[in-house]
């Protein structure tokens, strides 16, 4: 561990859940689901390095993500439950092969890209989205990561440059490599990492919304086979934009059922 500052909230009591955001949130998007968890479970959401409270010590690397993750199961007593968010869910997987200490783990949407149900990213992605970043163009950065790294359309991208939740995003937009690194160093060729997901034996939960794009639940079907304890489930009517109200029985009954 470096010494990096790591901001978190506690909230709720019971038994322990991590909560793990993915790209561009904060602790502070989790604070929903926490106060549905907090009759039954003690939430810990955190800002993960480089975001709102947290430090940022260079250089990146996805081993101090993973023990930044370890040093909030240590202060949940040394072993708690994992819920991961579309990239929290790829540093959740990537800390369970790494650590031990996870009792259980639900995972919303891991973003892999396993077919061709939807565009390819383009090899220079990283790249581009580190030049703009060079060149203070964290707007551009945020739009290209929303298109081509997520997929949506421009037009709908657009729209939410001129909103109030635009200048949040681009505060952001430093830590997006980091995502682009923890996703792209489990899957190699669009090949998921089966063998070093072998070694985690404890109960995956992974779950998609039924409105989600098909390459989206593709890729949750996938996860879940390749786990050696994995289970699918698809939320009706949910998208990746989960309604906390929706998840939080489903974490209630996976984690205390």
């Amino acid at each position: 561990m470096d010494g990096t500052r790591i901001v978190f909230e506690r909230s709720g009591k019971g038994p322990s859940v991590i909560l793990v955001g993915g790209a561009l949130s904060t602790r502070t998007a989790a604070r929903d689901i926490a106060a549905l968890l907090a009759p039954n479970l003690v939430a810990y959401a955190y800002d993960r390095r480089g975001r709102g409270g947290s430090g940022d010590t260079a250089p990146y690397a996805i081993e101090r993500e993973v023990e930044d993750l370890q040093a909030l199961i240590e202060e949940a007593g040394g072993s708690a439950f994992v819920f991961g968010h579309s990239s929290g869910a790829g540093l959740t997987l990537e800390t369970a092969v790494r650590i031990g200490g996870i009792d259980r783990a639900a995972l919303y949407e891991p973003p892999y890209i396993i077919d061709d149900s939807r565009a390819s990213i383009p090899p220079e992605y990283p790249h581009r989205l580190a030049e703009m970043l060079a060149q203070g163009r964290r707007g551009d950065a945020v739009e290209y990561f929303l298109t081509v790294g997520v997929g949506l359309p421009k037009e709908a991208v657009a729209p939410m440059r001129e909103g109030p939740s635009w200048q949040p995003l681009e505060e952001l937009a430093h830590t997006l490599p980091y995502d682009i690194e923890i996703m792209s160093a489990n899957v190699v060729d669009a090949q998921l990492p089966v063998e070093a997901w072998r070694s985690i034996t404890v109960p995956v939960l992974v779950m998609d919304g039924e409105a989600s794009p098909e390459w989206s639940r593709n890729s949750v079907l996938a996860v879940a086979d390749a786990l050696p304890a994995g289970t699918r489930r698809s939320l009706p009517g949910q998208t990746h934009q989960v309604d906390p109200g929706v998840l939080a029985p489903v974490l209630v009954e996976f984690f205390l059922g």
